[in-house]
């Protein structure tokens, strides 16, 4: 399959779940980050002429972050007419929070938590709107090492990029003419007051990870298998204690 064809495959298979779904949901929401993955995601949406909702919701976000967010979503409004965007300011929430649970401080659990305020906001604006929430999660991250910091995807309703390669989303996202300053910005979660990238988190490229996932002999497969297993908690059904009766 060539990469209009998934494009057009992935948007009709969005249309078709929405059609599919006992109650269709009246639109789909989503985080937009200002990265590759949220932007082909939210994309994809738009192109189903379903109502798309998309926020910027920025955490002592590095501006120059917040900045490529803002330009795509105004990137969308200009290019679909069925696409509403909003800025919505977490700053002064996440500061509660965070001087709240000021005894319990940990910079690894409060980017967790960034992700899940995010994640909470989606599904209050998806509520009120009759919506799903649309992940931004790929194959790597979500089926290979679970790396799962992406912008809001503490959980979502459907994830139509997960089957995709980080290669064939910079693929798609160039088909799909995203911007080039998306295209081209390092891969980051948004998650650290230090900026730090991905692929720095992990101490792999996407394009070795991806290698490594896919070719056992990979010279990289030992370093993907440790990061796999340490996160294999978050790939696995929530373990469940079954009582006898």
């Amino acid at each position: 399959m060539n990469t209009k064809e998934k494009i057009n495959f992935i948007s009709n298979w969005i249309r078709s779940y929405i059609k599919n779904m006992p109650k269709s949901a009246k639109s789909l929401i989503i985080g937009v980050s200002g990265g590759i993955d949220s932007s082909v995601s939210s994309t994809l949406s738009a192109m189903t002429g379903l109502k798309t909702i998309v926020l910027c919701m920025p955490i002592k976000q590095h501006k120059s972050q917040h900045d490529l967010s803002i330009k795509h979503k105004d990137w969308l409004i200009k290019n679909f007419n069925n696409v509403e965007g909003h800025v919505i300011e977490l700053d002064d929430l996440f500061k509660s929070f965070e001087n709240n649970l000021s005894n319990f401080k940990n910079d690894h659990g409060f980017a967790n938590s960034r992700a899940r305020l995010r994640m909470t906001t989606l599904y209050q604006v998806a509520a009120a709107n009759n919506g799903i929430v649309v992940g931004t999660g790929n194959k790597v991250e979500d089926f290979g090492v679970g790396f799962y910091t992406k912008y809001g995807d503490g959980g979502v309703d459907i994830s139509p990029i997960a089957d995709c390669s980080k290669t064939e989303i910079w693929e798609i996202g160039k088909e799909l003419n995203i911007l080039e300053e998306i295209i081209h910005a390092p891969p980051t979660d948004g998650l650290w007051d230090d900026g730090r990238t991905d692929e720095g988190q992990l101490g792999m490229s996407y394009k070795d990870i991806e290698a490594a996932m896919n070719d056992p002999k990979s010279p990289n497969r030992e370093k993907y298998e440790k990061i796999r297993l340490t996160n294999l908690h978050k790939m696995e059904p929530i373990p469940v204690c079954i009582i006898p009766r």
